[in-house]
């Protein structure tokens, strides 16, 4: 790296409510929780990241542990910077630079957010020094990011589940003419679990408990090919408040997270109702493109399939594509520049 090379560094955000992925040199350099620890007295930063995950509900009562977004935009400011710019300060350790003076940045954001919100994800990113901003909506990202090409006169659809949102987006011609932002995803099935484990088998679990249980065995339909076996939960027991565990099974998360996935599927087909004929034509023949963390959901794209009697693909690595697809488009400004988001 030449000493004056900083100056052209280009990095693309997926903030995301629950992870943020930042790339740096066209590589994803961090990848880390949307979390940060703050002493409370001193306001003093304690942890950031997988750090400060490792921290929650664990904490006495002068450390709290907060997610900064919510529903895929800031919700404290303050704290979404400062974590920001503790993640974009290691990126000078990973490339061996002394510092990052000024960089080009595009940021990935929901498709259902008010030009305010907009405005001040922007004003965020000016103040950690970024030089030219330019921001592109998730399911564009997402799209680019799992090699559609979304220039062509060719309709797409595209489901991008992430922590905080569900973006539903039906691409064409570096446009998206029908959508939806819809506030089920990932951390609503997390409360799904513990609701469902909290009623049917009086047992108190904590968020990284429920989200543990949502990788583990978590599946969207109740008959799988491959199922995982039955496993074990701890957590406190809601009679008598002593330290308890049970074993659960996927049929039972499958039940516990049915109602939040019909919603996503109602929110889909109506979608599908406001596309003209000729881009139904098109999506008829080139299915449905499932990203994000939430589509890893055992038996999602089967059930999606199952409701839509439409093909339904998912990528290798649907956690990734919208900060790849972010990152292909600040390398190549002038073939997406009409895919970004402008008129702020």
């Amino acid at each position: 790296m030449g000493f004056f090379d900083f100056l052209n560094n280009k990095i693309a955000v997926d903030l995301g409510t629950t992870n943020t992925l930042i790339t740096h040199k066209g590589k994803i350099a961090i990848d880390a929780p949307s979390i940060i620890a703050v002493n409370k007295i001193t306001g003093k930063i304690i942890a950031v990241g997988k750090e400060a995950s490792s921290m929650r509900g664990k904490i006495h009562k002068n450390i709290k542990t907060s997610y900064p977004l919510r529903n895929g935009v800031i919700a404290n400011f303050d704290l979404s910077e400062k974590m920001l710019k503790i993640l974009i300060k290691k990126l000078s350790d990973i490339s061996s630079a002394f510092f990052i003076k000024s960089y080009n940045m595009i940021i990935a954001i929901p498709c259902g957010i008010t030009k305010v919100e907009m405005r001040a994800v922007k004003e965020s990113a000016r103040r950690l020094n970024a030089k030219k901003i330019y921001l592109i909506s998730e399911p564009m990202a997402a799209a680019i990011g799992a090699g559609i090409d979304v220039l062509q006169p060719k309709g797409h659809m595209v489901i991008d589940i992430g922590g905080g949102t569900t973006e539903i987006a039906v691409i064409t011609l570096g446009g998206i003419i029908a959508g939806k932002s819809v506030k089920i995803a990932g951390n609503v099935f997390n409360n799904d679990i513990t609701q469902y484990v909290r009623e049917k088998h009086n047992l108190h679990i904590g968020e990284s408990t429920a989200e543990s249980i949502k990788i583990k065995i978590g599946s969207a339909i109740d008959t799988l090919e491959e199922p995982p076996k039955k496993t074990t939960i701890q957590g406190r027991d809601m009679l008598t408040g002593k330290p308890k565990q049970v074993y659960i099974t996927y049929k039972e998360i499958s039940k516990s997270l049915d109602k939040s996935i019909t919603q996503i599927e109602n929110s889909v087909l109506d979608t599908l109702c406001d596309i003209p004929p000729e881009i139904s034509a098109d999506i008829y023949k080139t299915g449905i493109f499932l990203t994000g963390g939430g589509s890893m959901l055992r038996g999602l794209d089967k059930r999606f399939s199952a409701t839509t009697e439409l093909p339904v693909y998912k990528g290798d690595n649907p956690l990734e594509v919208v900060v790849k697809g972010s990152d292909i488009v600040l390398k190549n400004l002038d073939r997406y520049t009409n895919v970004l988001i402008k008129n702020i």
